[in-house]
C-alpha cells in the first residue's frame, strides 16, 4: 500500500468516530517481537504544544507489556471490510498464538523500528510523553466504576507526541 504523510490536525473524521465507530489496533514492540490489541477508547489532540493521540489499555492486556517497555507505540484505522480481523486482534492474547498473522494483517516496521500496518487507511506512529495509571478513587462517578471495573483491573492512560501521521493514498 502506499501512504501520504499528513499533519494530524487535518484527520477530517471526528475523533470520536475514529476509535468507536471504526475501532482501531494499538501495536507497540520492535523489529523481533511486537503484539497489537483493538481499541475503541482514544483521542487525539493537543497538549504541550503538540499533537498528540491517547489510548487506555487495561492492566491485563499483553499489549500492555509492549507499550511499557518501548518508547513509541502506533495506532492504526482500517476500513469496515477489516472489522472481523480486528474482532480477532481483540479476543485472542498474543501470549498465546501469533495473533497478527493468524488475523492476516501485513505487519510493517518503520525507520525508527516502530510496528504498523501496511493495510491500515490511517496509521498515526507516537513517542510516549505521558503515562499514568488510573487510580479508582478518581473515578468520581460510581456508575464507571461498577459499569466498566471489576476488582482485579484498571486502565493505563498512554499518551503519545504524533510523530508522523499517514493516510492510504
Amino acid at each position: 500500500m502506499s501512504f501520504k504523510e499528513i499533519d494530524l490536525m487535518s484527520v477530517e473524521e471526528n475523533a470520536v468516530h475514529l476509535f468507536d465507530k471504526s475501532w482501531a489496533l494499538v501495536t507497540a514492540g520492535n523489529r523481533e517481537k511486537s503484539n497489537t490489541m483493538t481499541i475503541s477508547w482514544g483521542g487525539l489532540g493537543e497538549l504541550w504544544n503538540e499533537q498528540v493521540v491517547t489510548v487506555y489499555i487495561r492492566d491485563s492486556r499483553y499489549t500492555k507489556e509492549f507499550l511499557d517497555r518501548e518508547d513509541t507505540f502506533s495506532v492504526c484505522v482500517f476500513d469496515e471490510d477489516y472489522r472481523d480481523k480486528l474482532l480477532y486482534c481483540g479476543t485472542v492474547s498474543g501470549r498465546d498464538e501469533d495473533k497478527i498473522s493468524k488475523a492476516g494483517l501485513k505487519l510493517a516496521i518503520d525507520e525508527n523500528g516502530t510496528p504498523y500496518f501496511d493495510d491500515a487507511r490511517l496509521v498515526i506512529i507516537a513517542k510516549k510523553v505521558y503515562v499514568q495509571e488510573m487510580e479508582r478513587e478518581k473515578i468520581l462517578d460510581d456508575k464507571y466504576l461498577k459499569g466498566f471495573y471489576s476488582e482485579d483491573g484498571i486502565h493505563t492512560i498512554y499518551i503519545g507526541k504524533a510523530e508522523k501521521v499517514l493516510v492510504r493514498e
